[in-house]
């Protein structure tokens, strides 16, 4: 046996005394819920319903193409990242039709849609569907399509782009806010649903 000191972590209380302390074993598991999924193992029906569950909000994402023609999509997976600056994201799956426009645009807007645009938000989630033809839309300050009637619309310029297993993650700084009045739409298991 020797007389060394403590280390500091010793004294402290944040390190055993000697090396013959072993760690308390982690409780073992609980019970399994009926229904649960182990982590790595869920198949891609499982994870589709699962988030299904989680009520979100839907937007149409909107551009110009190389060309100058609108390119748009329906999505709910958008949010506000950052404050300052002023951030958003929103995911586009790299198998949407208008996924090479929003790769390479320097612009886009987002329209945050009530419960009377249902018909628009499935258009804009229907491949092949002219999605620009009806009526139903407008111009924003920075002369993007956005959809008129919205609760608001925002401008953004990209700010970055990060690739996400099959979607595309599209950060962008917002440039311009209008806003609209009205109840939101909210995508809930697989509908278009209006808050009660």
């Amino acid at each position: 046996m020797t007389d060394r000191a403590p280390t500091r972590e010793q004294a402290a209380g944040t390190a055993p005394a000697s090396t013959t302390e072993r760690a308390t074993p982690a409780p073992p598991p609980g019970p399994r819920d009926a229904g649960t999924v182990d982590a790595g193992t869920v198949d891609a029906a499982s994870f589709r319903a699962a988030m299904a569950r989680f009520p979100a909000g839907v937007v149409v994402a909107t551009t110009l193409d190389e060309h100058g023609l609108p390119r748009g999509f329906t999505a709910s997976s958008f949010c506000s990242v950052s404050l300052t600056p002023p951030l958003v994201l929103v995911c586009l799956a790299d198998s949407a039709e208008s996924y090479g426009a929003f790769t390479r645009c320097a612009r886009f807007a987002v329209s945050v849609l009530g419960p009377e645009h249902s018909a628009l938000a499935t258009r804009f989630a229907t491949r092949s569907a002219d999605k620009f033809a009806d009526r139903g839309l407008t111009l924003t300050a920075a002369r993007l399509p956005a959809v008129e009637g919205a609760r608001s619309v925002l401008d953004c310029t990209v700010h970055e782009r990060y690739p996400a297993g099959d979607h595309v993650i599209i950060v962008g700084r917002v440039t311009g806010a209008r806003l609209g009045e009205g109840e939101p739409m909210v995508y809930f298991d697989r509908a278009f649903r209006s808050l009660a």
